[in-house]
C-alpha cells in the first residue's frame, strides 16, 4: 500500500519518474528543439536529414526513460550510454547543418551548448547511479585520458549476470 507523501520520512523522497529526472527534462527540451531544426530544413531533406534528427531525437529520450525504468544497475547504464551516442549524433547532425548552411552559426553554437549541457546532465546520472550502486569510491570514466579506468567498466559489463 502507498503511504501518502506526509508520511514519508525526513530522509524519504517519494517515487520519481523519468519525468522528474532533469536529464530527462533538458534532453526533452533538446529534442524539441531538434524537431524544430527538421522544420527549417529544405524539403529535399525531408526523407534523409530530417527523418535521422526525428529518429535521434526520440532515441535520446526514450533510452533515458527506457534505463530508468530498469531494474538492474548495468541495464540503467546501457541505456543512458545510448541516449549519449544518440545525443552525438545530433551534434554531428548540428555539423551537417552548419556545413549546407541549414543554419545560421549562433543557432548551431547554441543548440550545441544545449546538448553540452545534456551531456554533462547524463555523466552526473551516470555517477549518480555508480555511487548508490557501488558507493563514492568507485568511477565511471569518460574521457580517453583514463582508459586505464575503463577496463574497470568494462569487466562489470562483461562479467554481470543480468
Amino acid at each position: 500500500m502507498k503511504r501518502p507523501r506526509e508520511d514519508l520520512q525526513e530522509n524519504e523522497q517519494p517515487f520519481r519518474t523519468f519525468e522528474d529526472l532533469e536529464v530527462y527534462k533538458k534532453a526533452r527540451q533538446f529534442r524539441k528543439s531538434m524537431y524544430g531544426v527538421t522544420r527549417k530544413l529544405p524539403d529535399f531533406e525531408k526523407y534523409e536529414l530530417s527523418s535521422q534528427i526525428r529518429r535521434a531525437s526520440v532515441s535520446l529520450t526514450n533510452n533515458i526513460a527506457e534505463g530508468h525504468g530498469r531494474y538492474h544497475y548495468l541495464e540503467q547504464l546501457k541505456f543512458l550510454f545510448q541516449a549519449r551516442g544518440s545525443l552525438q549524433e545530433l551534434i554531428d547532425d548540428l555539423n551537417i547543418c552548419e556545413d549546407e548552411q541549414y543554419l545560421s552559426k549562433s543557432k548551431v553554437v547554441d543548440l550545441r551548448d544545449r546538448a553540452k549541457e545534456v551531456q554533462r546532465l547524463i555523466g552526473g546520472y551516470a555517477r549518480y547511479l555508480r555511487d548508490r550502486k557501488f558507493g563514492s569510491s568507485s568511477k565511471v570514466y569518460e574521457t580517453a585520458d583514463e582508459k586505464e579506468s575503463l577496463s574497470e567498466l568494462d569487466f562489470l559489463f562483461n562479467h554481470s549476470t543480468i
